[in-house]
């Protein structure tokens, strides 16, 4: 058996933990079953949008005659396309693997990981198979995968999951979506983009559910003059047919008075089948249990305020404790368990105004607090809803989005919620405001802003009247 300083299984954001360990002078070692990097550059954030930007230049070009601009797409090679990003990302997770072979502070296990005692782990399925290993201190940091719902038939059919939707190349005629989230989202806008006919089902009464309800209703309106959408059910049964596969869906209850969005059933056939109903955590694969950590309900790993599990020792961060499955958040995570593990003092994780973001079209983007957040809560709040198109750059680009602002009484920003063109870049002065100046819509007022920049969204919208308890009055 061999013995370690530290442990991480995983290589995405636990690697930062990791090498910040190895500068200590700590022996280190490092389990992955697949290529290195993680989900965020093999599977998720970095392949994705890539992919998502050829998209948004292929919709702008679509878009020139709006401008009075006669532009043509003559020809896309998708195939090139797909395939020079996966090797861009391959060639990434190559380099990363090489860097923790060559190295003197580094063993990397190459495998499956098992949990055999407590800080002991197994190595299974892969080419350092039957090796074990004991550290001092072990990082959990295995992330998630898909999330199979159970709809019968599905073991009898082929489907796609994020992971295989990223590498086809070629765009399916007829796209079936199980799932209304961003993966959804955003797959829908990318194969939509390169023309296939996409169908979205979903079982919240909104697409993205978890954005602030105005802005879910108005991204589902977008998708829903786009794509066929059918929210508001649940798929309960597919099988395989001449043209590829038929899915079947009921209406699904939904909230605590079980309501329905609509009582058909919805039956829609296409070439190729994609899940993209959530994630669920590797922890089962992993067999925490053995070593003394407790899960959630979920089957996420329990922490404390410093990220650490219920065994001596033993951390986590990243998808599988569940906080945010955000690539961004488990960097977050990383500094503060280096932190802690390495430190003299123990800090809590932070997390105040984690944004977020979905890089669709139209683009939405948050932080902090929804209107439903804050009614269960039965909060005090007031809101103001702003156009893009009452700037004169959205008004420019014809920009059809609006940010939504929400503050405490006392002029507290309690959140922002955002759908249109730069969402994910607009956000950020919020965030920054939240986290770094007073927090108060002042830091937003008083700052100059440049003219006519689209940032001009955002000091509006915390500009003017704002209406008490969401009764919403839009500025004209």
């Amino acid at each position: 058996m061999d013995e370690l300083d530290f442990l991480v299984v995983g290589s995405g954001s636990g690697l930062d933990v990791a090498n910040a360990a190895a500068n200590q002078g700590q022996s280190v070692g490092v389990v992955e079953k697949g290529p290195l990097g993680g989900t965020c550059l093999n599977r998720g954030c970095i392949p994705s949008k890539q992919l998502l930007y050829h998209a948004d230049v292929l919709e702008t070009i679509e878009r020139a005659g709006e401008y009075d601009i006669d532009a043509e797409v003559t020809g896309v090679d998708f195939a090139k396309i797909v395939r020079e990003v996966n090797e861009d990302v391959g060639g990434d997770a190559a380099s990363i693997r090489r860097g923790l072979r060559s190295s003197d502070s580094h063993t990397l296990y190459e495998g499956e990981g098992r949990f055999v005692d407590e800080r002991t782990v197994e190595i299974v399925d892969g080419a350092d198979e039957g090796a074990e290993v004991r550290a001092d201190t072990v990082l959990i940091a295995a992330g998630t995968r898909p999330s199979i719902p159970a709809i019968d038939g599905i073991d009898a059919v082929d489907y796609l999951t994020s992971t295989e939707a990223l590498q086809l190349e070629a765009p399916p005629d007829h796209l079936v979506i199980v799932g209304g989230g961003y993966i959804a989202a955003e797959l829908g806008h990318f194969f939509g983009t390169f023309g296939s006919d996409v169908t979205i089902v979903g079982r919240r009464p909104n697409l993205l559910p978890d954005a602030d309800p105005e802005v879910a209703a108005a991204f589902t309106e977008r998708y829903g003059e786009r794509f066929t959408v059918h929210t508001g059910h649940a798929a309960t049964a597919v099988e395989a047919a001449e043209e590829g596969i038929t899915l079947t869906a009921r209406p699904y209850e939904y909230g605590e008075s079980g309501g329905v969005v609509d009582g058909d059933d919805v039956t829609v056939t296409g070439d190729e089948l994609l899940i993209a109903a959530g994630r669920r955590p590797n922890t089962d694969i992993l067999d925490v249990g053995a070593a003394g950590v407790e899960t959630d309900d979920r089957g996420f790993v329990e922490t404390d305020e410093y990220l650490r599990t219920t065994a001596e020792g033993v951390w986590a961060l990243g998808d599988v404790v569940g906080e945010y499955l955000l690539k961004h958040s488990a960097n977050h995570e990383a500094a503060t368990v280096a932190r802690n593990v390495l430190g003299d003092d123990l800090e809590a994780v932070d997390y105040t105004a984690m944004p977020w973001a979905v890089f669709a079209s139209p683009e939405v983007a948050g932080v902090g607090a929804t209107e439903d957040e804050l009614r269960a809560e039965e909060r005090e709040y007031a809101t103001r809803t702003y156009r893009y198109d009452q700037t004169a750059r959205g008004d420019a680009m014809h920009a059809d989005g609006f940010l939504k602002a929400i503050i405490d009484l006392d002029g507290t920003i309690l959140g922002c919620h955002i759908v249109g063109p730069e969402a994910s870049n607009l956000i950020q002065e919020v965030v920054v405001a939240m986290k770094a100046g007073s927090g108060s819509v002042r830091d937003i007022r008083e700052s100059v802003h440049i003219h006519p920049a689209l940032s001009e969204v955002v000091q509006r919208g915390f500009s003017g009247q704002f209406s008490r308890g969401g009764d919403h009055g839009h500025d004209h």
